[in-house]
């Protein structure tokens, strides 16, 4: 457990639910698990008591592995009743993956925010301008070039649509501060950027819980990247400003987040991921004294070796903290004649 970890308080210890298994967390919510072929391996996935059915919140990824574990889940924690309703926190495939499958399968609705549904519906259908394609050269701009690294890329062009091979054709909204009633309780809708478009947390103040989903992570800081579909974005930014809207919640919240385990210490982890960009952006920003592309930050900011997966994710990172840094006029931003887009102090 690293030292940040340790500040936090896991009430169920080092309990985890096995693959087709729930644990229940709180009254009437119940902890579901499952594996992603990635190095972050897994997803948590909740299932909430909903009057003669369930509300399930996040679906896995597209793939037999995660169908089979779905159907182990059906045959033996439902206690006999359907899913009636799905909730999508955002559009990443490990969250919406699986949600066309699993609306079909009980004839339940999709619920999500309009933001996160019509990404996933835009980057399923692989769109032109969607990220797959145009990956290669908003990455080049930023000075990506190294001809193994692109032709790895290159092969990723529909690469979220075999993990999201379709998304509902229709959907109900959520909305900032929406009550949604799910069984004998209101949740309350937290929408946050800076990771996806729209993302919806759910917080109950009745059973005192947060799914949290992306937003706030135990482990690890969520991702915050400036992609192709959006070149010019201020993620960092809109991240860090999004977690002012959690620290309203009681210091004692039980946050179930999407990955890591359950935890409490809400207000302490929103002040540490805080710590961490400040710290990340003063790196940056010392490394800017001469001109950097987002490429020359990535292994400032990522010390281990990357495979591409998480490449495309640091490359994203590294130019969301010198954007961060951009728009508040610290750094500007010159077109060398190699065509890459370099940042170096303003001043």
């Amino acid at each position: 457990m690293n030292p940040q970890e340790s500040e936090l308080r896991y009430p169920l210890d080092d309990l985890l639910p096995a693959t087709g298994t729930s644990l229940e967390v709180a009254p009437g919510v119940r902890w579901v698990r499952m594996g992603l072929p990635f190095a972050l391996n897994h997803i948590n996935l909740w299932l909430l008591a909903d009057g003669d059915g369930w509300t399930v919140v996040d679906c896995g990824i597209a793939t037999d592995a995660t169908r089979d574990a779905w159907e182990q889940v059906f045959a033996t924690q439902l206690d006999g009743r359907p899913v009636t309703r799905v909730i999508a926190t955002h559009c990443h495939p490990d969250h919406v993956g699986l949600s066309d499958w699993l609306c079909a399968r009980w004839q339940a609705p999709l619920w999500m925010t309009v933001g996160e549904y019509a990404f996933a519906r835009m980057m399923a259908a692989g769109l032109p301008g969607a990220d797959g394609p145009a990956m290669l050269p908003h990455f080049r701009r930023h000075g990506l070039t190294d001809p193994d690294q692109l032709a790895v890329l290159d092969g990723r062009k529909s690469y979220y649509p075999t993990l999201v091979p379709a998304v509902p054709e229709h959907f109900v909204r959520l909305s900032e501060s929406q009550p949604v009633r799910i069984g004998a309780h209101d949740w309350r809708v937290i929408t946050g950027a800076g990771h996806s478009p729209e993302h919806a947390a759910l917080w109950c103040e009745a059973l005192n819980v947060l799914i949290s989903g992306d937003m706030v992570l135990p482990r690890i800081s969520t991702n915050t990247s400036v992609f192709a579909i959006e070149p010019e974005a201020d993620a960092v930014g809109q991240f860090l400003e999004s977690l002012q809207k959690f620290l309203p919640l009681p210091a004692d919240t039980l946050v179930l987040p999407s990955h890591g385990k359950p935890f409490r210490g809400l207000h302490r982890r929103i002040t540490q991921l805080q710590q961490h960009h400040a710290e990340r952006l003063a790196e940056v920003r010392e490394a800017c004294r001469t001109p950097q592309s987002a490429a020359d930050i990535v292994p400032l900011m990522f010390k281990r070796e990357l495979d591409m997966h998480q490449m495309t994710f640091a490359m994203g990172e590294a130019l969301a903290h010198l954007h961060r840094l951009w728009f508040d006029g610290e750094l500007r931003r010159v077109e060398g004649d190699d065509g890459v887009l370099r940042f170096v102090a303003a001043a």
